[in-house]
């Protein structure tokens, strides 16, 4: 949604609740989503800006790909059943919430602004996606569009994100880096490829998408 508002020349930024999978900072049991946070800007040509994030460290496609691959995880993406650290993707009760304090504010301000602000469930009371799949689900989405119009010139505002787009071009890269990318960029790459190619899924994890476990 963000990116469609991008490219009918509006600034946008949407978040939305999801299943209750991430430990609040200190804690030990579920309580949040992912609860992700989209930001989206036109710019004079070519694609808009894109910034999309969940407010964990990593989403949970990624411990699903370690599965996939049999590979260990970082210990400070879960934590197991006893709320402990774990680097074994098989043994991830929940997620961790991306930067500690940080992220878990930043999913709290996600899960008010289109929980309980929309008068809908909040926390851990937020439905499952795959637990009753014969009910709707009861989450929220909570969207923001600025027209840039309304603010000053439009295309001087186009032109400034333009030319920013180009200066982050320009910095040299870091070591190990190809070059600086703006927010978006690469995903946007990565996206032509597969409608050309498709998505390649590793088949533990189309089986899991076909079974009824629950993360």
């Amino acid at each position: 949604f963000a990116e469609q508002a991008a490219k009918r020349g509006m600034v946008a930024i949407t978040v939305c609740q999801s299943d209750p999978m991430v430990v609040p900072y200190g804690g030990t049991k579920p309580y949040f989503g992912t609860n992700p946070i989209a930001f989206a800007a036109p710019r004079q040509s070519g694609e808009p800006i894109l910034f999309d994030m969940a407010t964990t460290v990593q989403a949970w496609g990624k411990i699903l790909d370690a599965r996939s691959k049999h590979k260990s995880i970082p210990d400070t993406w879960a934590v197991d059943n006893q709320g402990e650290p774990t680097t074994d993707p098989f043994e991830v009760a929940a997620l961790l919430p991306v930067a500690g304090p940080k992220g878990y504010g930043l999913m709290m301000m996600v899960d008010i602004l289109a929980g309980s602000l929309l008068g809908l469930p909040f926390g851990q009371h937020v439905t499952s996606m795959y637990k009753d799949l014969s009910q709707y689900r009861r989450l929220g989405q909570f969207h923001i569009v600025i027209n840039p119009a309304y603010f000053g010139d439009k295309t001087l505002f186009l032109e400034k994100v333009s030319k920013m787009v180009d200066e982050l071009h320009d910095i040299k890269p870091a070591q190990g880096f190809e070059q600086v990318y703006y927010p978006g960029e690469i995903q946007e790459t990565v996206k032509h490829r597969y409608a050309k190619s498709g998505i390649p899924v590793a088949k533990s994890i189309y089986d899991y998408l076909v079974s009824e476990q629950l993360y």
